[in-house]
Parts: C-alpha cells; structure tokens; sequence
C-alpha cells in the first residue's frame, strides 16, 4: 500500500532541464512531507544519476518509502533491450548498490524484449522475488495479453504505462486488464511532461538538451495546435479553484482505485502545485465538462518520434 500519488524521478537526471543533487533532495524533502511514499526511477536515468540522488538522500535521512526501479534498456547506438537474466540481475544489483539498499520494493522491465518469451522473462522475477532481491515485478509499455501471460506464470505487481488526458491508448485493454487481475496501473508522465502545468511551457522555457524538444506534441504546428486546444480547460480548473496539474492527475485518480499516478518534477515549487490532488472531488457536471474541452484524441501529433517509439508495444 502507499499513497495516491507517487512521485517520478526521471527528471533528477536532467532530463527536462539542468538540475543538481541539492534541488532535488529539497524535492524529496517537499514529497515527504506532503505523504508521497511511492518513489520511482530507473538505472538509465542520467545513466545512475537518478538512483545515486536517491541514494545518497536515504543515507542522508533514514527514509523508507517505497521505491520502484527498472532495467532492461541498453543505451545505443544501437539502443536495444535486455530481458535475459543475467542482465537484469547484474543492473538490479547496480541500482541496489546506488540506492544503498540490499532489497528494492517494485522493479520493472522498462520494455520488452520482444524475441524472448514473455514467460521466460516473469520466471526470472520470480526466482528475484523468491531470493528477497526484489519485493515485486512491475512491466512497462506493455499490451494486455503480454501482462496476462507474465501473471499466469508469477503475479505481476504494477503496470507502468503513459497515460494521461491526451495519452488515452490504455483505455483500451490495459486499465481494464489491470484491474481484473488486480494489479496496480501507474500512469507515467500523468501532467504530459509539463504541459499541464500553470504556466505553459514552450520550447524558449525549455533547456539544452530538454528530451522534449524531440517529441512531435513540442514541435510546431502541433505545439500551436495544442496551446490553443487547452486553454478552455485551463480557463475551466482556474474558475474551480484548481491548479492545472492537479486537475489533471485528480482526473486520472477519478478513474479507477488502481491508479496510481507518478508526476515528476524535480522542484518542490513544482511538486506544491499538484501534491493535494487527491482531494479534488469531482461531479458527474464536471466530468462530462472535461470530456467535452479534451475528448480522446485532442492532442495533436503523436507521444514519442520514430525513434522514441521503439520499444512500447502496439497493440490497436
């Protein structure tokens, strides 16, 4: 069990702007005492970057809170992945080893490697799990027959999928796989990276190097395009009294009890914005206003590039 929300911790790494160890830990300062226990990352973010932030901040406090980790991308050229069990094994002990910890709660199969079997892959967590390295198996950007398989050999904890108001993809047949087999849906990039934030970001907002400057939805006219679609919700949650990203992820919790959203940021200015999400309680009046202002499929060009989009699985 934890909290509502949880937290990610890609950008720690520098992934949406420079950072340092110090903005970050007074982040994970800002989550802790807001209640969010749930913390995730993974061992390529900022190549151990992320973990090592963690790391040293644990140390530091004597936190426990849940924490999430994943393996499985091997950074290119060519980028690849790595389902086999040594590779998993020898990065989790990686990540447990910048952590500090000889144990992580949840840990993830970033992508699938998609020639190995599926079943090979969840015995290998298993045996993880079984030897008390791992509490739980989580898979991420993956289609629902490739969960249902995985939970038939050894129950899948977590599903980590990008989902949000213009990401609607595991509508259909993830959420509701997820849920019939009682296995938590985590919604990864749940504020679309910032968009949804209180001030627009745009492309002069965003720093060297900023990973979404290579995503079609950042890129002109798609951008344009977009602004413009969103300002009537934005309009809509500043007459309620809501912040932007906290409406969107009180959106994401209003769909089922298994959700459970990680918005990342790497400032505790950031992080105030969204943190009471959970109690924004909506009306039927509000839901069907939501729908109308952000049907599925408002959002103009796709999530990721070409390039970016290798590695989730399709599956409609």
């Amino acid at each position: 069990m934890v909290g509502a929300i949880g937290l990610g911790c890609m950008s720690f790494a520098g992934f949406f702007g420079e950072t340092d160890e110090e903005t970050s830990h007074a982040c994970l300062d800002a989550a802790r005492a807001a209640g969010i226990d749930f913390w995730d990352t993974a061992n390529v973010y900022g190549m151990g970057r992320s973990e090592t932030v963690i790391g040293n901040y644990l140390r530091a406090t004597g936190a426990s809170p849940v924490i999430a980790t994943k393996a499985a991308i091997v950074p290119g050229p060519p980028r690849r992945f790595d389902n086999s069990a040594d590779h998993l094994r020898s990065e989790l002990e990686a990540s447990l080893t910048r952590l500090g910890r000889d144990r992580v709660d949840l840990f993830y199969i970033h992508r699938r490697e998609p020639d190995r079997p599926i079943e090979e892959v969840a015995e290998t967590l298993a045996r993880l799990t079984e030897e008390g390295l791992i509490g739980g198996y989580g898979l991420s950007e993956v289609a629902p027959d490739t969960i249902r398989r995985a939970h038939a050999i050894h129950p899948c904890r977590a599903v980590q999928n990008e989902y949000s108001l213009w990401t609607r993809l595991p509508e259909l047949g993830v959420i509701r796989t997820c849920a019939e087999l009682g296995i938590a849906f985590v919604p990864f990039s749940p504020v679309a990276r910032g968009f949804f934030s209180e001030r627009p970001i745009t492309p002069d907002r965003m720093g060297k190097g900023d990973f979404r400057a290579g995503i079609p939805r950042w890129q002109e006219p798609n951008l344009s395009r977009n602004l413009k679609s969103f300002e009537p919700f934005r309009a809509f949650c500043q007459a309620r009294g809501w912040t932007v990203p906290a409406a969107a992820l009180a959106w994401i919790l209003d769909r089922g009890d298994h959700l459970i959203p990680i918005p990342g940021t790497r400032t505790a200015a950031h992080l105030a914005d969204w943190a009471g999400a959970d109690e924004i309680v909506f009306t039927d009046t509000d839901r069907a206003e939501i729908d109308r202002l952000l049907p599925p499929g408002w959002a103009a060009g796709d999530r990721y590039s070409d390039a970016q989009a290798v590695g989730p699985e399709r599956y409609c």
